[in-house]
């Protein structure tokens, strides 16, 4: 699964289990945030969750995907394995790859 190309601000089903306590888990849309230049070499790739339950954490993003509302959840940004992707299914529109990049940017200031 190593030769898959991922690019930035797809979006992947991924596969999260097994997972431990709170962190999201099942198969589950992903978008993956990781830069394109890591993504082609490393046989990880750092993404960031897409869930239907609303919270209103500062670290979420509302989006709209294949007609269907949710957000982003980088309170559960994590690296995965490439074997654990199941299939491309999309990528992120321009605007919410913004606004994402910009509540990373926000979350992770020193």
């Amino acid at each position: 699964m190593d030769m898959v190309r991922v690019k930035r601000f797809e979006v992947w089903l991924i596969n999260l289990n097994p997972t431990q306590g709170a962190e999201i888990n099942e198969s589950r849309p992903c978008m993956v945030v990781s830069p394109d230049e890591a993504n082609k070499f490393l046989p990880a790739i750092i993404i960031v969750p897409l869930t239907s339950t609303l919270r209103d954490y500062p670290t979420r993003v509302n989006c709209t995907f294949q007609n269907r509302s949710g957000q982003l959840a980088i309170d559960q940004i994590r690296a995965v394995d490439k074997s654990r992707l199941i299939s491309k299914i999309g990528i992120m529109s321009d605007e919410i790859s913004v606004e994402l990049c910009t509540v990373l940017t926000e979350t992770f200031r020193y």
